[in-house]
């Protein structure tokens, strides 16, 4: 069996390799550069990456090739998120970099020559009525089938997830007891093309400052200015420079670039209790196509161990989704993402509309 390997030069596509040569396949290692090193609007360089990338693949003998997609990333997945901050909405790179790069552009590049794709993606395969599907991982902290809540089936019944079955600290140990060079090395952080840049400075570059007020949504009073609707998304707390909180926002007017704010943990405008979804993407199949009634299921609106229950409701311009518990923050652009009423099977994902 052909096996390509994404190899980031952290510890869990590090034992991804190891394990794989534990089994007796000599897979083929891969590394997706989607930074540019004269870019001054990334920081993407990863030499220490790279340099632990090429580490493990000299330690197992086994062949390493760069797969440079820097324009393909800025072109599908970095203006991408631009666009949707200009116009308001929470936008989920990850999401799009999983789905258009990872198992996209390199599936058409490189990715198609071989049987299969193994990463260090937290989640399973399923196979059920001889259909792959996407399936959750034993660790619900580490669980990432939010970020791959966009991959078709195509992509999902070629992809190996040889820690779906690991607890976190299984992968330590694992790395540990190998060896292996990336094994104390801590779990990358934030936005996959920033790097080290805040980002703040990287909406800045692209869609610059321009003053808005601050206003108190229960009571129409001005407390304070920012400099701009992009920096913000709903349920944010951090990063407003109010006094006497915690403030909350909890509204976006556009067109006036004036941000609404609420204080206190359990202010009512905080919480909702459902949201709607456009553009519903199945990963394998519907599986409720002959059903007319409400769905029980289980969703996740950003990236936490919890999966919240609620009822699932077609509606003609797509799909409502009604919380048995309140939700806060619920930020239209990102995603909310559908699993199965046991939390075992993700069945596909819609964008967040107002």
């Amino acid at each position: 069996m052909n096996i390509a390997v994404l190899l980031s030069g952290g510890v869990d596509s590090s034992v991804v390799v190891h394990l794989l040569c534990e089994q007796g396949y000599r897979p083929s290692l891969f590394y997706i550069k989607i930074g540019k090193d004269d870019a001054d609007y990334m920081d993407c360089s990863a030499e220490e990456d790279l340099e632990i990338a090429t580490a493990v693949a000299r330690r197992y003998g086994l062949s390493l090739e760069v797969v440079d997609l820097h324009q393909e990333y800025w072109d599908n997945v970095a203006a991408y998120a631009i666009d949707k901050i200009r116009r308001g909405l929470t936008p989920n790179p990850d999401v799009m970099c999983n789905k258009l790069i990872k198992f996209g552009c390199f599936e058409k590049q490189v990715g198609q020559e071989f049987d299969f794709t193994a990463t260090g993606h937290y989640a399973t395969t399923i196979l059920l009525d001889g259909k792959t599907w996407l399936g959750t991982a034993v660790d619900p902290i580490k669980d990432q089938t939010d970020f791959l809540a966009q991959i078709n089936y195509l992509q999902v019944s070629k992809l190996m997830f040889p820690l779906g079955g690991l607890m976190k600290h299984e992968v330590r140990d694992i790395a540990l007891r190998a060896g292996l060079p990336s094994a104390k090395r801590r779990d990358s952080q934030g936005i996959c093309f920033l790097g080290k840049i805040n980002y703040n400075d990287f909406v800045r570059r692209f869609l610059g400052e321009r003053e808005g007020d601050i206003l108190e949504l229960e009571t129409g009073k001005r407390i304070g200015t920012h400099r701009g609707y992009w920096f913000h998304t709903i349920g944010q707390r951090k990063g407003l420079g109010l006094s006497g909180g915690p403030w909350f926002v909890v509204r976006k007017d556009i067109e006036e670039n004036v941000i609404y704010v609420s204080r206190g943990y359990d202010t009512e405008q905080q919480f909702g209790n459902e949201f709607r979804m456009h553009d519903f993407h199945f990963i394998t199949d519907d599986p409720w196509r002959n059903l007319k009634h409400e769905i029980e299921v289980t969703f996740k609106i950003r990236h936490t161990p919890e999966f919240m229950k609620g009822h699932l409701f077609q509606e003609a311009e797509g799909y409502r989704m009604v919380s048995e518990k309140k939700l806060q923050g619920i930020a239209p652009g990102q995603f909310g993402v559908i699993y199965d009423a046991t939390s075992q099977l993700c069945i596909g994902s819609g964008e967040i509309c107002l």
